[in-house]
């Protein structure tokens, strides 16, 4: 009994020191709930906190303050405050805040996503963008993403003709799991060859458990404790992860092979240990990276085909749209080409709706603030966790009309991108820690959606109505749909 007296002790401490650090000298914090003592306002976080916060914005105002446990966390709802965090201030709040996951999954925060702000960050976001994720390096893999579509439409032909429904949400992470296994590894991987649950399984299982409320990311002194479990399941996904990176490391180091187009691995291991290169990386650093690249490129971009395709089977009529604008550019003889991608604007309008209603990642990945800040009157407290919440954003009424219609036509005109430089629609952030893999996967999310739309009619299996679908979601650190797609395809083209 002595030991759980001394937790709620040193909680009790904790709590008062953190009152009096965020109140000192009477700064007016920004509004939002009170909240209870320790656990603060958790309890109204529920299934689908993106949705909860939204909730929440619209009482206490666009910039709100929220104590989840111990942890004063500040909820940015609106563009006009996102500007003011990822704009004007941005370089205060551009690290990340200590995270349990990111610890015992990503080698101690050292992936480019999860790292604090500082030397060792930007060398690592230096490398990625211009040695892994540059035009010239992403355009080099172009032969083999054309190679790999073109399996995924043999295969759905094969379904085609024999009028039989396919799961279109594990077609498409099954493809983007091999582009990216290539891209990274330099080839594919059986499931058996990884973990007897599966590659996918597993990467999906360590995002889940990044994005899990966990008690210890909120309530520091009682991390050790582990009381949900979690930290056991993160230690075991994690020595999944590095078992088989380790064995990739060792593959890629005795591979003799010079004249193959390098993958990433390839790349990383350049740099490793030699006295000539500008980035201090080491082994634990690359693994890091790979889990990082993993993550990014096989999620995001299944979970954003997966709604676009879902969107444009419940409205037929803009799957209408998309395929005569596919019909009039590429014609009905061949297949779609990257270099098509560029002169398709009613496809990327659709992309871009896509990315608004359904951003793969709807509170991107928590800010920390690195000292006090004030901002519009509100004091912002050093060590304060800063929440986006692009999927409020992506629906405010002030930025958007009929923010809850899913509509491409709205961009008509509009010289609105998702690349960070407009606030209204920020999938992958913005500033300093916005994702430098946009390229990347928007020539995926395009290509595929663009083949899937002009090879194929879909229809729903069982006589469904398209106003019929199911488009509830499941939170993650992506939000995938809840229910996989099942849709029966009809092959278009005349070849």
């Amino acid at each position: 009994m002595a030991w759980i007296w001394t937790i709620l002790a040193l909680l009790l401490l904790a709590y008062i020191l953190l009152w009096k650090r965020t109140n000192n000298n009477n700064k007016r914090l920004p509004p939002g709930p009170r909240g209870f003592p320790i656990f603060g306002s958790l309890h109204l976080l529920g299934e689908f906190p993106h949705r909860d916060l939204h909730r929440l914005a619209k009482q206490y105002g666009p910039i709100m303050h929220i104590r989840l446990g111990l942890i004063p966390t500040i909820v940015v709802s609106s563009p006009k405050a996102a500007e003011l965090f990822l704009k004007t201030h941005d370089l205060v709040f551009a690290s990340r805040p200590p995270h349990e996951a990111a610890k015992h999954i990503s080698y101690n925060q050292k992936s480019m996503a999860f790292a604090e702000y500082g030397s060792y960050w930007r060398d690592v976001r230096k490398m990625c963008t211009l040695e892994l994720l540059s035009n010239v390096k992403i355009n080099s893999f172009r032969a083999m993403r054309k190679e790999e579509v073109g399996l995924f439409i043999d295969s759905l032909r094969k379904s085609a003709r024999d009028r039989v429904a396919v799961d279109l949400s594990v077609k498409v992470s099954s493809l983007s799991a091999d582009m990216s296994c290539r891209m990274v590894f330099g080839k594919k991987f059986a499931d058996s060859e990884f973990d007897e649950r599966g590659f996918k399984a597993v990467i999906q299982e360590g995002m889940q458990l990044s994005a899990a409320p966990n008690l210890g990311d909120y309530i520091p002194p009682i991390a050790s404790l582990d009381l949900q479990g979690l930290t056991k399941k993160m230690k075991k996904v994690g020595k999944v992860f590095d078992d088989f990176f380790e064995k990739i490391i060792d593959e890629h180091a005795q591979s003799k092979d010079e004249d193959k187009n390098k993958d990433f691995v390839d790349v990383m291991l350049g740099f490793l240990g030699s006295e000539e290169s500008e980035y201090r990386i080491e082994r634990s650093n690359i693994k890091a990276i790979i889990l990082d690249m993993l993550s990014a490129s096989i999620d995001t971009a299944s979970t954003t085909i997966d709604w676009a395709i879902s969107e444009l089977i419940k409205n037929p009529n803009i799957m209408k749209k998309v395929q005569e604008e596919l019909e009039n550019t590429v014609g009905m003889k061949r297949t779609v080409e990257e270099t098509d991608l560029e002169s398709l604007d009613y496809l990327n309008m659709v992309v871009k709706e896509t990315l608004r209603l359904h951003p793969a990642g709807p509170l991107l990945i928590p800010h920390a603030s690195t000292e006090d800040c004030t901002i519009n009157g509100f004091h912002i407290p050093k060590k304060a966790h800063i929440i986006i919440n692009a999927w409020a954003i992506g629906r405010d009424p002030d930025a958007w009309t009929d923010a809850e219609k899913f509509s491409p036509e709205r961009f008509v005109g509009s010289n609105i991108d998702v690349r960070g430089r407009d606030l209204q629609l920020i999938p992958f952030g913005s500033g300093r820690r916005g994702c430098p893999g946009i390229q990347l996967g928007l020539t995926v999310v395009r290509l595929v959606l663009a083949q899937l739309v002009h090879c194929f009619d879909w229809e729903l299996p069982n006589g469904m109505s398209p106003a019929d679908l199911d488009m509830t979601e499941e939170f993650g650190l992506t939000v995938p749909r809840a229910k996989h797609l099942l849709a029966i395809p009809t092959y278009r083209l005349h070849k």
